[in-house]
């Protein structure tokens, strides 16, 4: 029988007042374990004996060149990932979590075995020591780099590219040959593949996840902590900024009276919103689900209405969040105010 909302509520409540550590959230049992263990079971089918380490952390990633795997703690429990939902409006599927496995297992073998360093290497994918910048601007017409995350991670930085080329290779019944035919892209596959049978016996020392790693056993601080401090927020300094752009959209009162507003538009369509924006641009859907509440405050207070169509409405109102993250993501800006800064 479905959970009440009452007793939901107060579970919620009681979750977020928790300190992580304390939540006992453990990989084995869950279907992360089966995610885990299908990676290594890919890496197997390639003659791989070093399995990464896996995790749970507060994020995707191996944290400062470390060869582990951290993955998302609320992916562990069901609970958590719902309330994860809420706050990002979308959470990783088998599907996209087995990507990012297989991304972060290309930076595992990138520095376990300091591939980094190999002249060949850098010859392939450039210097391992490029500045590294969140906001990078991409040529989506570049045959040079593998499509696997979205937003054309591959082309962020060399260390991306190589995990990006590496997961593409170890993507089971992908024929990538046949796929990057012609490309550029397919000399870094054949040197994935070739320097794969090199080390494959090799078995790297790997150490265990210290505090600095944050695994969850050093996560002592509360669930809405976490979400109070990972949020990002977006540089809106005028409210009235995309004024012109929700009237284009929407209409006003005199003009639609009878018409639903544009508020209740926004809320009906708010998932699929953010969900469609966060997924074309490659933005953390937190920023976006937090961009498109500021737009339904927005259009709230100019009392606009709901002027066409739904589905054309929920066209043009998707494309203009688009636009305005791409901008974003490029400028780290919103307001046309450059923000961005070299990491």
């Amino acid at each position: 029988m479905e959970e009440t909302a009452p007793n939901w509520e107060g579970e919620r409540h009681a979750l977020l007042a928790q300190r992580i550590s304390d939540i006992g959230l453990a990989i084995r049992g869950t279907l992360l374990e089966k995610l885990v263990n299908q990676l290594y079971e890919e890496l197997a089918a390639k003659g791989l004996d070093f399995r990464p380490p896996v995790y749970l952390s507060d994020q995707w990633g191996c944290p400062d060149g470390t060869p582990l795997i951290g993955v998302p703690f609320y992916l562990a429990d069901a609970r958590l990932s719902r309330i994860e939902e809420d706050y990002s409006t979308t959470v990783e599927g088998e599907e996209e979590s087995m990507r990012y496995l297989r991304h972060e297992a290309g930076h595992a073998f990138n520095y376990a075995y300091r591939l980094y360093d190999r002249p060949d290497w850098r010859k392939m994918f450039g210097p391992y020591s490029r500045p590294y910048r969140e906001r990078y601007r991409a040529d989506p017409f570049s045959h040079d780099f593998v499509r696997h995350i979205l937003g054309w991670y591959a082309q962020k930085h060399p260390d991306e590219d190589f995990a990006e080329t590496f997961a593409v290779w170890l993507t089971p019944d992908l024929d990538w040959r046949r796929g990057y035919d012609g490309w550029g892209a397919l000399a870094k596959l054949e040197y994935v593949d070739r320097v794969m049978k090199e080390i494959a016996h090799q078995v790297p020392e790997v150490p265990e996840p210290s505090e600095d790693d944050l695994p969850v056993t050093a996560m002592r601080y509360t669930l809405a902590e976490h979400y109070k401090d990972s949020e990002e927020r977006i540089p809106i300094r005028d409210q009235r900024i995309f004024d012109g752009d929700l009237k284009t959209i929407f209409a006003d009162a005199q003009r639609a009276p009878g018409a639903v507003s544009a508020t209740e538009f926004i809320a009906r369509h708010k998932r699929e919103i953010v969900t469609r924006i966060s997924y074309w641009t490659g933005e953390n859907a937190s920023v976006v689900r937090q961009f498109v509440d500021f737009l339904a405050e927005r259009v709230a207070q100019l009392e606009l209405k709901l002027a066409g169509l739904e589905a054309a409405t929920l066209i043009e109102l998707t494309a203009f969040g688009t636009a305005v993250m791409m901008n974003y993501r490029h400028t780290n800006a919103i307001d046309g105010t450059d923000l961005a800064d070299d990491k």
